[in-house]
């Protein structure tokens, strides 16, 4: 880019919305020109915030000229609508995952994207936080790997009422909750079968009280993992832990400790802090936009793990094995 600054435009006032808005604010390589959200009172406030455009529409947002980025970090729903329009419009686009909840439309956003010539990049900073360098540190140490459980368990009472409750906005779990399957498809690459069991408590109106997830996977290096993701108020204790077991030792974490096993002593492992991970994908960004420094994952490789959480979907539908044989 033949700029200075990035002109951003951001869709959301959420958390992950307000992470973008802070990392934007102290940057020197971008300015935060306006914003979209969907309640016209938040969006005042949030834009008033940043003093950034409060904008009535993200379709308003997209149509102004002077933006040369959007930061979409709305609602799981409406990111692939949102992201195809703006890179028609000739925007780059920063995505929160998932790129889109349907397969057919994120293969579509990327081709389009190619076309554009224009940036289409997927957060995904679960692959630059601590937990994640910690195990790329370690793998080789424990040999051949044969089994991983990776469990997230967040006990809510009661419920929230809040979009990531609701079917048609969060989406099937696992392609909502991306990135529990992305950790392990960057760390162990191809998945040969998937398997899947789900179940939801549901509530009056359009939310639901308590999803439970749990998928099996086959990775093509006979690697068996097991992936828990679960949410809400039948849920009586949060977990957030993640085993690998190989023939040399296991690593264990859980919540924010790690440990290495063998058959002696036990080590501790440290890992880094979880803060600021979105200032760091913002920053390799607009490196990359002004720069053209690489970054740290490519939408292909979203894609990928979002076909993953496909054959989960159809595994849950259909109680059957779902063979990704065409992907190896």
């Amino acid at each position: 880019m033949n700029k200075t600054k990035v002109r951003v435009g951001l869709v959301g006032t959420g958390y992950a919305a307000k992470q973008r808005a802070e990392a934007l604010l102290k940057s020197e390589q971008a300015i935060l020109v306006a914003i979209a959200g969907n309640k016209p009172e938040n969006t005042a406030d949030f834009a008033h915030e940043y003093t950034a455009e409060n904008m009535s529409s993200w379709q308003e947002l997209i149509k102004r000229e002077d933006l040369d980025l959007i930061v979409i970090a709305t609602i799981n729903r409406d990111h692939g609508i949102i992201a195809h329009a703006a890179l028609a419009s000739g925007k780059h686009v920063i995505v929160e995952y998932p790129l889109a909840l349907d397969l057919d439309v994120a293969q579509q956003l990327i081709t389009l994207a190619k076309a554009q010539k224009k940036l289409l990049h997927v957060e995904h900073i679960e692959l630059l936080g601590g937990l994640h360098q910690a195990i790329k540190q370690n793998l080789e140490r424990l040999g051949h790997l044969f089994y991983v459980r990776y469990s997230t368990v967040n006990s809510q009472h009661p419920a929230p009422r809040k979009w990531t409750y609701q079917h048609q906005l969060f989406g099937f779990p696992l392609a909502g909750a991306l990135s529990r399957l992305h950790r392990l498809t960057d760390l162990f690459g191809k998945v040969k079968t998937v398997n899947c069991h789900q179940r939801y408590w549901e509530t009056a109106g359009d939310y639901f009280g308590t999803c439970f997830c749990t998928a099996q996977l086959c990775f093509a290096s006979g690697l068996l993992a097991e992936v828990i993701y679960a949410k809400g108020e039948m849920l009586w204790v949060s977990e957030r832990k993640f085993e690998i077991h190989g023939e040399k030792g296991g690593l264990i974490f859980d919540g924010d400790s790690g440990i290495f096993m063998q058959s002696g002593p036990i080590e501790p492992i440290e890992l880094a802090t979880r803060r600021g991970l979105f200032a760091q994908d913002m920053n390799m960004v607009l490196d990359h936009l002004l720069y053209d420094t690489p970054l740290y994952i490519t939408p292909e490789e979203s894609l990928y793990t979002l076909k993953v959480a496909d054959a989960a979907q159809r595994a849950a539908n259909t109680g059957l094995t779902i063979f990704l044989t065409e992907d190896l």
